[in-house]
This record gives C-alpha cells, structure tokens and sequence, in this order.
C-alpha cells in the first residue's frame, strides 16, 4: 500500500508526454505542466493543427509561451536528491564488518562512539551516559573502533598515553619509568600535533601530485580533441579532393571514349570509301578481262587487229588504296597515353603526394615519426641483428654469436640452399620491416646492405652480390665510399670504422651514417620496399678483414 502511495505521489512530478520525471518544467496557459522539450517537440509536430492541451485539450490562436515552472523545478531537485540519498533500511544491529557495543548482552547493536578512559565502544542507548553524567565529563569518544586494544599497554595493562621519540613507540606511564627511563619521552597528544602537521604537508603534496597529474591529462584530452579535429577536418579535405580527382578522371575517361569513338568512325567510314573504289575498280579490271579474253578467240586477223589497239592498252596504274590505310596506331598511341597517365599517378599517391602539403609545408612528421637526428634518437629503434651461418659463403667465419664475420680464407662450408656460392657474403636471420636501426664495426674492404631475401646465390655475379641489382642496397668500402643500387654513387674518401644504418621501411628511407660523437650522414636513398628485408655484409678485401653488428 505505502509502495503504491509512493508510486501515485511520483505521478503527479511526471511528463505525461514522456511519462518520465519532469525535465525543465514549463507551464502552459491552461496550467498543466511538461517538459520544455517534451511540449516544443509535440507542437512541432503538429504545425497543420491549432496548438492545444495533450491533457485538457484546450486550443490557443497562437503558440503561447513557454513558462518556467520555478517552484516545481525545486521540488523536483529535492525529490531528486532525496532519493539518491535516503540510508537503506536498518534496524540498527551490528554486521559482520561493524564496531559492536560492548555492554549489549544479547543481539549487539553497532557502537557509536569508542571512549579511550573507558576502553569500550557504545551504542547510541547506553552512550547517554557519557553525555549526561558528569563523572564521564572528561572522558575522550572518538569514532566507533575496533583497535581500543591497541591502546592498552601489553605488559602493564595501561592505557598508553605516551610517546618514545627515541624509539618511536608509544608507552605507558610504567614504561616510561623502567624501561624507557631517561628516554626522550612526549605525551601521545603533543606527539600526535606533529605528525599532523607532517600529514598535512604530505597531503599537500599529493594533493599537488593529483592536479599537476589532472592537469596533465586534461591537456592531452585537449591534444587528443585536437588530433581527431584534424584528422576529421583531413578526412573532409582529402576527401573532396579526391572526389574532384575521381570526377575528373571520370570526364577525361569519357573524353578519351569519345575521342575513340569519333576517330572509330572517321577510320571505318574511310575504309568504306576505299573498299567502294576497290569494288568499282575490280569490276572495271574484270570488264576490261572479259573483252580481252574476247578478242583472244576472235578468228578474223583483220578483226583481231582492228581492235586490239584500243584493247591492248593497259589500265592506268594505281598503289593499292590499301597502304593508304592507317594501321590504327592512333588507339595504342591513346591506350599508352593512359598507362603513362596512370604510373604517373600511382608513382606521386606512393611516394610524394601524401608527404606535401598545397603550401608546401613539411607535414611528414604529421604521417611519420621524425627521422632521429642524435645518436640516442637512433638507437631507441636499435635492433638485436644475428647472422644467419647457413647464408655464408666460402672462406667466412662466424663468431661472437653469429654477431661477427671475418675473412679466413677459402675453408668450404657444408652445402646448403641458402648459401652464397660465388661471393662471401652472409645475411642476417632476422626479417625487418617498420623503424630499424643498427651499427657495424669494420676493417677493410667491406659492403653494409641491406637485401631481399629472395636474392639469387649462385651464377652470375651481378645477380648474388649486394649493390649490383634492384634486390640490394649496399655502401661499399674499397679505399672510398660508393653506394650502389644496379648504379654505382660515389661518395667520399672519408674513412669512419663504425657504420650506423637507419631503415624506416615504410617510409622507404634507408639512410648509411658515420658514427662517432656525431652522426655524420653518408648517403640516404628513398625507395619503396615490396617485403622486408635483412642485412647483408660482404667481405671483399684480403683475409683478416672483418665486420660485427654491434650490440
């Protein structure tokens, strides 16, 4: 029964549109209530009819307006808050988890208040007496607690109402004269204001912490809003301009098939014209047959004679129309144009469209990370580089657990399909792909690469070695630097031991650096990779030459 009053007294504080709790209260002339939402909705709804009342119906000559119902929205709020804040019922018993009163002799009910003279907790029934008589007067109650005991000495059954500083316990008032005698002794109290102080400064601090910390995130929430806000305004951008280029393509696409279309017609209406003079001209040359197969067979000599004069003439001598045909090169002429058109377009989408801005700004790092410039950029994308000993060739040694490669002489190694046959050289176990970056010590002639795997082992020696074909880039050192990638760059006589490479496979960056204190470039290509690659070392000079891939 009180379920139900409630329910009907929650009515009465509902939209009868919605049927949910009124929401921004108005009133309307005829005094019922909606939520402002609710009631523009529904005329809105309804702009053939006359505005009415969806509960009295009552018509109005014009929209009224709109009242805010003030008082209702007040009642609604203390309604609100009233419900998210009434206390479960609770008949006042002790939970598992709860302080018990200790003078409850039966079910206990949950204590109060704690006292630390008494060393007892308490109800709210038989905690008056604290308030009331005057012998509990000066009695200390703090909240309801479970660790009274605490406060009681083990040893003398004391309450502990003292502090050692020197050794940061709290005593009893036994204690501090036997064994903490000429100790440097506090009351708990005075001991307690300090440590306070020292709470409050450590809140301070981390309350210091928590908004640098908000503060810091509500900064990258701004710096994420703002990312998505660009991308989305890219996204609208990019996205006109490649309608505008899907457009024109399409109308260059249909220009070119009616430019097809219009020479079609022009060629086949031509070879009619040509094939009509065939026709007319066989027909005339097989007239002209007919009468001299005619005179042939003529038996009178005087008659034969007679008329092989004008018979005997031959026919005017023409080229064959033919060759005045065209052979329709115009068509390949079109369909290379378009290949041509397309190569070009892809070769720009792939490699410099999506890197350059109409204003020419540099919005590379907007689409890739910026290419290191310290030594300590570069080897945050370092990579643990193995070579793999099956791949190398005769007279290679590896060691330092297949880290290092050195030149020995023509020792064979055991046949195997991945092996070099005709150039010592030796790649690593390990595919890379992504933002790699590793270093190479050196001595002598020798070639730092980077290769497909697919590389060809044997037969001719411009297919197997690094740098002589398009499934390699290598920078070769022979008394000076040249890369090579089919062709041959030279670069410097300069002589660095170490070598760092830069690989950004995606990007197609792939860059060869001096390193000492600073890294010097030597060479960078921009290529575009088809599938990972590995690193290729080639050993080239006399033996004892050698090369390790740095840890």
């Amino acid at each position: 029964m009180a379920q139900q009053e409630k329910q009907e007294g929650r009515m009465k504080f509902c939209c009868s549109i919605c049927l949910d709790l009124l929401k921004d209260p108005v009133t309307i002339p005829c005094g019922h209530n909606y939520c402002r939402s609710c009631i523009n909705t529904h005329w809105k709804g309804n702009q053939k009819k006359p505005h009415s009342c969806p509960q009295c119906q009552k018509t109005f000559t014009t929209r009224p307006a709109l009242v805010k119902n003030t008082m209702l929205e007040d009642l609604l709020q203390k309604l609100k808050t009233t419900a998210l804040q009434a206390p479960p019922a609770d008949h006042g018993y002790a939970g598992p988890e709860d302080v018990a009163c200790d003078v409850c002799t039966e079910r206990k009910m949950k204590a109060l208040k704690s006292c630390l003279v008494c060393l007892a907790s308490y109800c709210e029934q038989h905690l008056q007496p604290h308030y009331e008589s005057p012998a509990f007067q000066k009695h200390k109650l703090v909240e309801a607690t479970v660790k009274l005991q605490e406060s009681i000495c083990s040893r003398h059954n004391e309450v502990m109402k003292i502090f050692c500083r020197t050794d940061q316990e709290c005593i009893c008032y036994v204690c501090s004269m036997v064994e903490h005698k000429d100790h440097k002794i506090v009351s708990t109290a005075t001991e307690r204001t300090e440590r306070q102080e020292e709470l409050e400064m450590s809140r301070q601090k981390l309350q210091q912490r928590i908004q640098e910390r908000e503060e810091d995130m509500r900064m990258l929430q701004q710096e994420v809003d703002a990312i998505n806000c660009s991308a989305y305004k890219a996204v609208e951008e990019t996205e006109k301009i490649f309608t505008k280029l899907i457009g024109a393509l399409k109308k260059r696409s249909s220009d070119v098939k009616q430019q097809i279309g219009n020479q079609q017609k022009a060629e086949v209406c031509r070879a009619k014209e040509l094939h009509k003079n065939l026709k007319d001209e066989i027909a005339k040359l097989k007239r002209k047959e007919m009468e001299l197969k005619q005179l042939s067979h003529t038996e009178d000599p005087t008659q034969f004679l007679h008329s092989y004069p004008s018979l005997s003439q031959p026919s005017e001598s023409t080229d064959s129309p033919v060759t005045e045909i065209h052979h329709l090169q115009q068509f390949d002429n079109l369909t290379s144009a378009v290949t041509t058109t397309r190569d070009r377009i892809q070769a720009i989408l792939s490699e410099k469209f999506m890197r350059t801005s109409p204003e020419e700004v540099d919005t590379d790092a907007l689409l890739t990370p910026a290419v290191p410039k310290t030594r300590a950029e570069f080897l945050q994308y370092s990579r643990q580089v193995t070579l793999d000993p099956n791949t190398a060739g005769a007279g290679l040694l590896l060691s330092n657990e297949n880290r290092r490669v050195t030149k020995t002489g023509g020792q064979t190694q055991p046949g195997h399909q991945d092996r070099f046959i005709a150039v010592s050289q030796v790649m690593s176990t390990n595919e890379l792909t992504g933002r790699c970056y590793w270093e190479v010590e050196k001595k002598g002639s020798v070639s730092v690469a980077v290769t497909y795997k697919n590389i060809c082992r044997t037969g001719d020696f411009t297919a197997c070695a690094f740098g002589y074909n398009n499934k390699s880039w290598a920078l070769t050192y022979d008394n000076s630097y040249t890369f090579r990638h089919d062709t041959s760059v030279f670069l410097t006589n300069y002589q660095p031991s170490r070598i760092g490479v830069y690989l950004d496979h995606s990007a197609g960056i792939l860059s060869f650096y001096s390193v000492s204190e600073t890294m010097t470039l030597l060479h960078r290509v921009e290529t575009s990779f088809t599938e990972p690659v590995h690193v290729g070392l080639w050993l080239h000079g006399s033996d004892g030459d050698f090369a390790e891939i740095c840890e």
